[in-house]
């Protein structure tokens, strides 16, 4: 009996519980399908457009302008890299060659300048060779103006006894009679016979070689580059030798006025061999064929004994090429006295044969071009009157007594 019980009560189980399984599978299918989640949908406050800028484009349009855009994928950016290209270096610009000022007619364009400085002198003079008596005080007063003037003391007594005697005869003193008078005296004492060329000829197959001595602070690098200057303006093909090589920057310097004119300049290392860097500027200009080689040397005088030496040695190395033409010494007009103790050290180194005078204007020292020429017997040739380019002139007598005592 109690099995019968158990078997029923099992059956009656397992038809529940697939009574259940019946139901639950009826409700599944009656039930719509669950459709996935979908992200919340966010929308951004409108941007204001700020003071000066207009409205932000519509959202539609600002994607059309971007997908417009022809961006490169990135496996091409990744494939191909760009390439860069290196930045383009301007080449250096060549100085302008300057035409320097023709050289005829130079120091009478500079006359007023002359004049203005020097006047001092020659209306002094004039001033007391026209008091109504010349007593032994006028003619020491006379004495002390040439003196003063830097005239040299033989030169000034050999023209005050010149005028004293010329003033006893001509009896009559007119202004004009004593400007005649002191003009004539003035020329003689300048010796208007000299030759004042600056010789540059050369032979048939070598330039004209000129060597610029002097010491160093007188302008002596720039006078030799207005003195190319005054070449080139006289048609001449001018080729530079840099040989000042104790000098700082003196090479630099002379280069820099070469450039402007077109001249060439031959330079070495500082504290070279001067008489190398010397040879080698002549070797050069007869290479080239140029007209004239301009050597600017050394200007030391710390012992007399080293500077005949060095001078000596570029003279002798220079003339293996040819004949050396012409050495110019170099002299600053406002050391007055103190010059000619220059140019007699200079003139026991080498043979001087001419005579640059700068610094001519702005004192009122003019008699110096007088004494310099007396003390060494060779000519002023050239004559520096201002800081231009195109200052440096051929010396002529007649105009600078002419600006010394006025018209």
């Amino acid at each position: 009996m109690e099995i019968v019980i158990l078997v029923v009560l099992i059956a009656l189980v397992a038809v529940g519980a697939i009574s259940g399984l019946v139901v639950g599978s009826r409700r599944k299918k009656q039930l719509p399908p669950a459709s996935p989640p979908s992200a919340p949908t966010v929308t951004a406050p409108p941007v204001e457009p700020q003071v000066g800028e207009d409205a932000a484009p519509p959202r539609d349009e600002a994607r059309r302008t971007i997908e417009e855009v022809d961006l490169p994928d990135a496996e091409t950016a990744l494939a191909e890299p760009v390439a860069v290209e290196d930045p383009v270096v301007a080449p250096p610009v060549a100085p302008e060659i300057e035409i320097p000022e023709p050289t005829a007619g130079r120091l009478v364009r500079l006359r007023a300048r002359l004049a203005r400085s020097q006047n001092s002198l020659g209306k002094g003079l004039l001033t007391l060779l026209s008091r109504e008596h010349l007593d032994e005080d006028t003619w020491e007063e006379i004495e002390d103006t040439l003196i003063t003037a830097d005239v040299g003391v033989a030169p000034t007594q050999e023209l005050v006894e010149r005028l004293r005697e010329r003033v006893r005869v001509l009896g009559t003193r007119s202004p004009e009679e004593l400007r005649t008078l002191l003009r004539e005296e003035l020329l003689r004492l300048l010796d208007t016979e000299m030759d004042r060329t600056v010789r540059t000829e050369g032979g048939e197959e070598t330039p004209g070689v000129v060597m610029v001595v002097g010491v160093n602070g007188t302008g002596k690098t720039t006078t030799t580059g207005k003195l190319a200057r005054v070449l080139v303006a006289d048609g001449r093909s001018v080729v530079l030798g840099a040989a000042d090589t104790f000098r700082a920057a003196a090479a630099d310097q002379l280069q820099t006025w070469g450039e402007r004119v077109g001249a060439r300049t031959v330079r070495g290392p500082e504290g070279g061999d001067p008489a190398s860097i010397a040879f080698d500027a002549v070797k050069e200009g007869i290479a080239e064929g140029a007209d004239v080689v301009l050597i600017d040397t050394a200007g030391r005088l710390h012992t007399k004994t080293g500077l005949m030496d060095e001078l000596g040695k570029v003279k002798r190395v220079v003339e293996k090429h040819g004949p050396l033409d012409e050495v110019l010494l170099v002299l600053d007009a406002t050391t007055g006295q103190n010059g000619l103790v220059q140019a007699r050290v200079f003139a026991e180194v080498v043979e001087i044969t001419g005579i640059v005078l700068t610094k001519l204007d702005g004192t009122a020292k003019g008699g110096i071009v007088i004494a310099v020429q007396r003390e060494l017997g060779v000519p002023v040739k050239l004559v520096g009157l201002g800081e231009g380019a195109d200052d440096l002139a051929p010396f002529e007598p007649e105009a600078f007594v002419d600006a010394l005592i006025g018209d």
